[in-house]
């Protein structure tokens, strides 16, 4: 079966009859995650007697995965088999895991599969398994998620504090988790995280540069957007990283342009509304609608991987960014 996203939460805590559980997609993070969730939900306090960590490569091997899947506990206990870095290899095994008898839990952690692929396929198709999307949060998901990590340590924290995390933490599932932990530490049991705190724990030089780059840009500000690109860069900022960011931070203009900065869920990170007001007051949606046609041609070329792509990916970020920044600027100028 496809699981939604509203099943999902209480599949985690009690996965019930089934057999089988495939996560798949881009955040590999979320996936280990989720089956750390599942696994703890059937045989709690990690019990070596209860999981087993199988290779992908001795999981295809004929018999292996149904002869696993059929083991029984020695001091009793619904079982997990995990298989990592699950393929299409493991399509047939499965099946003839879950055409038998028992009730062995088969955790599978997939990278993205096509919607042809075998083994999504029968996860997909099959009464007995379950197929889980795991794709990276964004917007109001991703900042969600913080939200209810925070309240697991028993911690608060305001909106904007939120949006800058939203901002930053969201490729790495298991990295942002980190980080919400340190938070938590630093807060304290009851505490509550103001934007403040969340730039003294982990506002690192390379994201803070960042946030003034895109800022700058759409502001028309070109000598301080240049700047403090350069400056991100050189703190640690990978170019696809800065395209993103600019896609993002122009896709929330747009929204603005368009409904207002009120309907923006996060609320624009306190150190950035000066310069995002002054952008708004002289882009129109239909131009902000242009510029995000270009970064998704940008986005798309950075992952070519050289097929096709007329600049190096430094180059090309700093491109994009200038070339908005002087397109506003020439905008600021016309009034």
């Amino acid at each position: 079966m496809k699981l939604d996203a509203r099943r999902l939460p209480a599949f985690l805590k009690d996965p019930g009859a089934t057999r089988a559980a495939l996560l798949h997609g881009e955040d590999a993070g979320l996936a280990r995650e989720r089956a750390d969730a599942l696994q703890e939900a059937v045989a709690p306090g990690n019990d070596p007697f209860r999981v087993t960590d199988l290779a992908r490569d001795a999981a295809a091997r004929p018999g292996a995965l149904a002869g696993e899947a059929a083991a029984l506990s020695l001091i009793g206990g619904r079982r997990v088999v995990r298989v990592r870095d699950a393929t299409d290899a493991l399509a047939a095994p499965l099946r003839e895991v879950l055409d038998a008898p028992g009730d062995t839990l088969i955790i599978l952690e997939a990278g993205e599969l096509p919607a042809r692929s075998k083994l999504r396929q029968l996860a997909e198709a099959h009464a007995r398994a379950a197929s889980v999307a795991c794709y990276r949060e964004r917007g109001a998901e991703l900042s969600a998620s913080i939200a209810a990590i925070l309240r697991e340590a028993g911690v608060t924290a305001e909106p904007s504090a939120i949006a800058w995390l939203a901002g930053r933490l969201g490729d790495d599932r298991q990295a942002m988790r980190r980080e919400l932990e340190k938070l938590a530490l630093y807060a304290g049991p009851g505490g509550r995280l103001a934007e403040e705190d969340v730039l003294a724990c982990i506002g690192d030089g390379s994201a803070l540069e960042l946030d003034e780059a895109l800022v700058a840009a759409t502001a028309g500000e070109v000598a301080t957007a240049d700047r403090a690109l350069e400056s991100a860069m050189a703190e640690g900022a990978n170019p696809v990283q800065v395209i993103r960011a600019l896609l993002r931070h122009v896709q929330r203009l747009h929204l603005a342009s368009v409904a207002g900065m009120q309907a923006l869920q996060p609320p624009v990170f306190f150190r950035s509304r000066p310069g995002f007001e002054k952008a708004l007051r002289h882009w129109r949606p239909e131009a902000l609608e242009t510029v995000l046609a270009s970064l998704l041609e940008a986005e798309r070329l950075s992952k070519s991987g050289g097929t096709g792509r007329p600049m190096p990916d430094a180059a090309l970020a700093r491109t994009a960014l200038l070339t908005i920044a002087r397109q506003s600027a020439t905008l600021a100028r016309r009034g």
